[in-house]
């Protein structure tokens, strides 16, 4: 039976062009749909099997908006869009869709497209995994933390940020009218976010609580109105002292705005952003598809608690019980190795148990030091495949000139300097795995010739004249933001859809710091076995430290530290730790010396400044590698070993 697509488009031209492409290659197009309203018309009555959706549509809903019904009605769908910024393609992204198709397009584009969607589909309906959207998962998981309210509001808040962008966020009760639990979340310059409580507040914009309490006797009156830019905010200005405080001291320009209502009391959600113009319906449809979340995070972490407490500077949980000694300790259990037993980590250990036994692609997303590496071993090791090899590639570490010989082979006389037949990694992994790491590396060309390798199971040495059939499971992983990638033109979009079949994301260090007295004790535990030093514990001080810090580097970051503390502990507890960028006593003896640094930190300190003055340029007339005269591609090797993100470079 032929699949039955609707198109939800508002151009009668790009719409026709769609149907006449689709009714030629087999499909039966059930309708054409201008609006939300229209399409859910046509969905009642035609039951699609599929649904080609444009994000800006006529009416006041969008395609986001729609997506989100199509999510609970169970009805795949791809978006089709001319708009492909960052903040929309992170939007669009929340919502879960099996591929976003860039217009123009050419009908080829079309059909690889729709076969990597139906393959997806096919796939998640097996291990399930369009249960719920994943937002509304990772807020799930930070709301049922055991860590304080500060804490998990900012966790969130950097979830929420790719989607809805802020820079100031004011969450109060309405109606009833109080601002005495009122929630200000601030994002600071280096993308950090700080919970701030009305007092602290107060003292940084330098209003009385007198005034204060004057301009807020009434809630934000918006008259059902939710976004407000340009001349819309400059009236709300005008009308209400308190956004015009927030306004002139944070540089903000515009405002989202919703309303939320639990157990008959409203509360309000007010984004705020420095960019005028911003918000769109795009962002209103987010909300509203993700205001289930906005209600757990008002019923478990905000509503009925004392903020003002929680949120204070002064009243800070501390660990009151150090790690148990190394000859007492008891190892902590782990899955194949994978140290952690928080929420986000298990989730990806589901994920992990489920696809293992299947031959199914696995992307693995995640920073610098998350355990990547560490998590495809665990997938051929569980898999069928476990009695044969897995070959790991390190794509960043290839030569761009090589990248092609290394991965498929050449044949003796191929080109200048190959005076032998070279078997290519995917042979050698022939009937195993093959782990690509930071596939985001490979170039354009590369990509072209792996997107045949998956499709058609088939590789071709460099300077041969056939094709030889390989049968090789792939597990790839990163650590970018791929969908950034393909948007900016470095990663091919039909390559990004066929690996991202099923996608196992690794939580940051920073996101399951209930992980980290666990982490610590086994790496105790295990640099107490192979050097000579006399640490065997670790003070609950020195531990609180540990669990106050970012962990840019993540668990390979806290590694290094506690290997390095062990070696300068004197005694058996761990007393003080020295994290980087804090400065302590122990730093200067005396006006004329310094911190003695370690090379790699030199190194990695050296790099990141030769990357500012280059504003991150890596390639090409001066960029970083032509300035500190390496290779681009070994350049590239360090910034990964050393953990430099861009987000740093800023």
């Amino acid at each position: 039976m032929k699949q039955k697509i609707l198109i939800v488009e508002d151009e009668f031209i790009v719409a026709n062009d769609l149907r006449i492409m689709l009714e030629k290659a087999g499909y039966k197009v059930c309708g054409i749909a201008p609006s939300v309203v229209k399409a859910l018309e046509l969905i009642a009555t035609k039951e699609p099997d599929w649904i080609l959706l444009d994000i800006f549509l006529q009416g006041d809903k969008t395609g986001i908006d729609l997506a989100g019904q199509l999510t609970e009605m169970g009805i795949p769908f791809i978006y089709i869009s001319a708009n492909t910024n960052q903040g929309i393609l992170e939007a669009a992204k929340a919502t879960l869709p099996y591929g976003f198709l860039v217009k123009p397009f050419r009908e080829k584009d079309l059909m690889v497209m729709l076969d990597i969607a139906r393959y997806r589909h096919e796939q998640d309906l097996k291990y399930n995994q369009h249960a719920e959207p994943s937002l509304h998962k990772q807020i799930e998981h930070i709301v049922e933390k055991q860590a304080s309210i500060s804490e998990r509001l900012k966790q969130i808040s950097a979830i929420l940020y790719p989607v809805v962008p802020f820079d100031f966020v004011w969450i109060t009760k309405s109606n009833p009218r109080t601002t005495t639990k009122d929630i200000n979340i601030v994002r600071s310059s280096d993308g950090k976010f700080n919970t701030l409580n009305n007092e602290i507040l107060l003292k940084e914009v330098n209003v009385s609580i007198r005034d204060f309490k004057a301009w807020n006797n009434t809630a934000l009156i918006h008259n059902g109105k939710s976004i407000f830019n340009g001349y819309d905010f400059r009236k709300l200005r005008m009308e209400n002292p308190w956004v015009q405080t927030l306004s002139d001291h944070y540089q903000l320009e515009s405002v989202l705005v919703t309303e939320i209502e639990r157990a008959g009391e409203q509360f309000q959600f007010v984004f705020f952003n420095h960019l005028s113009d911003l918000y769109t319906k795009v962002h209103t449809g987010i909300i509203n598809q993700f205001k289930k979340s906005l209600e757990m995070i008002l019923d478990q972490v905000i509503y009925g608690k004392d903020i003002a407490m929680e949120i204070s500077p002064q009243n800070l949980s501390v660990i009151e019980k150090p790690i148990v000694k190394r000859e007492n300790a008891e190892i902590p259990k782990d899955f194949n190795g994978i140290i952690g037993n928080s929420i986000l980590l298990h989730a990806a250990f589901k994920k992990l148990e489920l696809v293992a036994p299947d031959d199914t692609s696995v992307l693995i997303l995640g920073e610098s030091g998350t355990g990547k590496e560490k998590i495809a071993q665990t997938v051929h090791k569980l898999s069928p495949r476990k009695n044969k090899p897995l070959v790991t590639v390190n794509c960043a570490a290839l030569p761009l000139t090589l990248i092609e010989s290394e991965l498929f082979g050449h044949e003796k006389g191929s080109f200048t300097g190959a005076n032998e037949k070279r078997i290519g990694k995917f042979e050698q992994a022939d009937g195993g795995s093959i782990f690509l790491d930071e596939i985001s590396e490979l170039t354009l060309e590369a990509q072209v010739k792996l997107l045949r390798v998956l499709q058609e199971k088939e590789i071709e040495r460099l300077g041969g004249n056939y094709t030889k059939k390989i049968n090789v499971r792939i597990i790839t992983a990163t650590n970018r933001n791929l969908e950034k990638e393909v948007s900016e033109g470095r990663f091919r979009l039909d390559l990004y859809y066929r690996l991202n079949v099923f996608p196992i994301e690794l939580p940051a260090l920073r996101q399951r710091k209930e992980d980290i007295p666990a982490l610590v004790n086994y790496f105790i535990y295990k640099f107490g076995k192979k050097n000579s030093s006399g640490a065997t514990g670790i003070s609950a001080e020195a531990l609180h430290q540990l669990q106050e810090y970012d962990w840019p580097g993540n668990i390979r970051e806290l590694e290094h530290l506690i290997e390095r503390t062990m070696l300068l502990t004197e005694g058996e507890t761990i007393t003080q730790v020295d994290l980087p960028g804090s400065l302590t006593a122990k730093d200067y003896t005396g006006s004329d010396h310094f911190k003695i640094k370690t090379m790699e930190e030199m190194e990695r300190e050296h790099i990141l400044s030769i990357l500012k003055m280059c504003k991150g340029k890596i390639y090409g007339p001066g960029g970083a590698a032509e300035i500190l005269n390496i290779p681009s591609t070994t350049l590239n090797s360090k910034i990964k070993k050393l953990g430099i993100k861009f987000e740093f470079v800023k």
